[in-house]
Parts: structure tokens; C-alpha cells; sequence
């Protein structure tokens, strides 16, 4: 599966940027994919508020560059994981991602859905299913 930052519904879905399903009427398979969206969306948000807590630049819009911010972001990142190394956390259970740039791409095509098909696909396989999953948001397969 491809890397993707999970949005809600106030982002433009494109090929890096998967949100839920709109509609109340979903499929089951759709139902499942919302649901794991929305808690890796809750993980998230509770990281970037330990984060903006901890580096008060994140607590208004950062108004410089593209490329000014993109280093700002990952200087508060690196900065971060110091401080938890220097006092004594686990640093190695800290999850790592590659800050990379995002590269602008066109947001009006089909690639997004595509792509948010394939993560429904996976969150309902056997190699992408919990156990717990059906159970947490009520579904009946």
C-alpha cells in the first residue's frame, strides 16, 4: 500500500490524500474502511497535539514558505524525539516516518478513489483485517 495522509472531508481527495466515504448509505466494506480512517485520524491528532503542545510554532498558521515550513516541521520532529531519548523514553519504540516533501499534483481525478479502494479492499482481506473491527462500529458481515 502506498503512503497517504488521512484527511476528513474538508481535504480534495487525490493520490496522496485518502478520506472516507461520503453518504449514509455505505457498503459494508466502505463502513470498515471510515472506521479504521477515522481512528488512524485519531492517532494522529493526538501525536500532532503532543507535538503543538510541546513546540507552540504549531499552535497558529506557520506563515513562511513552503520550503521554510517543510523545515520547521521536521526541526520540531527531530527536536521532539531528542527530548523523548533524553528523558529517558523508549526512543526505539518511537515510530519514524521520512519527512518528505509533498509534491503538488492536480486534485480533480479519479487516482484518489483508486486509491481509497484499495486501502477498502485491504481493511477487509484477511491480511488486512482486525479482529476487532467488525465488533467496534456495529457492522454485521
Amino acid at each position: 500500500m502506498p503512503y497517504v495522509s488521512v484527511a476528513d472531508e474538508a481535504f480534495t481527495m487525490c493520490k496522496i490524500i485518502v478520506r472516507p466515504y461520503p453518504a449514509k448509505k455505505l457498503t459494508w466494506q466502505q463502513r470498515v474502511n471510515n472506521y479504521r480512517l477515522s481512528k488512524a485520524r485519531r492517532y494522529v491528532e493526538c501525536g500532532f497535539g503532543i507535538l503543538a503542545n510541546k513546540w507552540r510554532i504549531l499552535h497558529r498558521p506557520i506563515d513562511v514558505s513552503i520550503d521554510m515550513a517543510d523545515i520547521i516541521i521536521q526541526a520540531c520532529c527531530v527536536l521532539h524525539n531528542f527530548v523523548r531519548h533524553h528523558d529517558g523514553y523508549n526512543f526505539e519504540d518511537t515510530l519514524s516516518c521520512p519527512l518528505e516533501s509533498i509534491p503538488a499534483i492536480g486534485t480533480r481525478d479519479n487516482i484518489g478513489v483508486e486509491t481509497r479502494n484499495s486501502f477498502k479492499n485491504y481493511f477487509c482481506s484477511p491480511a488486512g483485517s482486525v479482529p476487532w473491527q467488525n465488533r467496534s462500529c456495529n457492522i454485521v458481515a
